[in-house]
């Protein structure tokens, strides 16, 4: 599989294309994390928080549950119609939501206490033009929250779908391991360190995390993967029908032998948690 940088239409087609397989199958996986990572920059009631690349709003809706007043940006109109609908659902009046590409913020120099985005800004083509977007529109003395997959190894999600697709069709193109696909360039903490010096940041740290995925069948897996991101997704339309159905029944085998034969599974991913303060 060769790789190329999208086009900015090309980006927000994708993702307008995923929303509502993401919506449904990763944001309620994303929920425990992002409460997680709202928790490690002390977000609290009159928090201004922004989430850059929000999807349906795992993040977004996290922070304003802990009183934070919220702006949620992604470039996908379908993403943000789906987080208006989920803040509405759960009754929170104190969330915004905007299409707007993270790579140039429509948005004033300093206007915000916290910037996160929860892998999102970590897959973009130009992740240098997001990261120094985040930091400008951050007050001096402001936090910036970055989460990130980690390496491709210890993502088990990913694993056992590249694994299921070599096992269902040897020639089947998979994504390169050098250089790394967009969802793992920030896969290295030392790699993600410097990238957040190199944006302006200061007093910066990378620690892990450990993003638990349950999954209640192979079906219920592949949707998760192939809604995830553009990446998988491509990947899955590379196959055949016959192929999709042997490499469901070789996901099913791995989900049980997790398991001990069940088909429900529950998975481990590493993220790397990337945070500094604005100057």
């Amino acid at each position: 599989m060769t790789t190329t940088t999208p086009t900015p239409e090309q980006v927000r087609a994708a993702w307008d294309a995923l929303a509502p397989g993401f919506d449904e199958h990763v944001t309620p996986q994303n929920e425990q994390l992002g409460a997680e990572l709202v928790g490690r920059v002390d977000v609290r009631s009159g928090t201004r928080f922004l989430d850059v690349a929000a999807g349906s709003g795992a993040l977004a809706l996290a922070a304003a549950r802990r009183g934070a007043d919220v702006l949620a940006t992604d470039v996908a109109p379908a993403m943000i119609e789906r987080l208006r609908d989920r803040a509405s659902a759960a009754g929170l009046t104190n969330v915004r939501a905007q299409v707007m590409d993270g790579e140039s913020l429509d948005l004033d120099d300093d206007s915000f206490d916290v910037t996160g985005s929860q892998n999102g800004v970590s897959l973009f083509p130009g992740l240098d033009a997001g990261l120094a977007e985040m930091v400008r529109v951050t007050r001096p003395g402001g936090r910036v929250l970055v989460a990130a997959i980690g390496a491709p190894q210890r993502a088990e999600f990913f694993t056992y779908f590249i694994g299921a697709v070599r096992a269902a069709a040897p020639e089947a193109p998979v994504p390169p391991s050098d250089p790394p696909p967009l969802p793992f360039q920030l896969a290295d903490p030392e790699v993600f360190r410097h990238r957040l010096v190199d944006a302006g940041l200061v007093d910066v740290t990378v620690q892990p995390a450990t993003w638990e995925l349950r999954f209640e069948s192979a079906a219920g897996f592949w949707a998760m993967v192939t809604s995830s991101n553009p990446l998988g997704a491509q990947v899955a339309a590379a196959l055949t029908s016959e192929q999709r159905d042997e490499a469901l029944r070789v996901v099913d085998g791995m989900l049980r032998e997790r398991s001990g034969g069940e088909p429900a599974a529950l998975l481990r991913a590493e993220v790397n948690v990337g945070i500094g303060a604005t100057r």
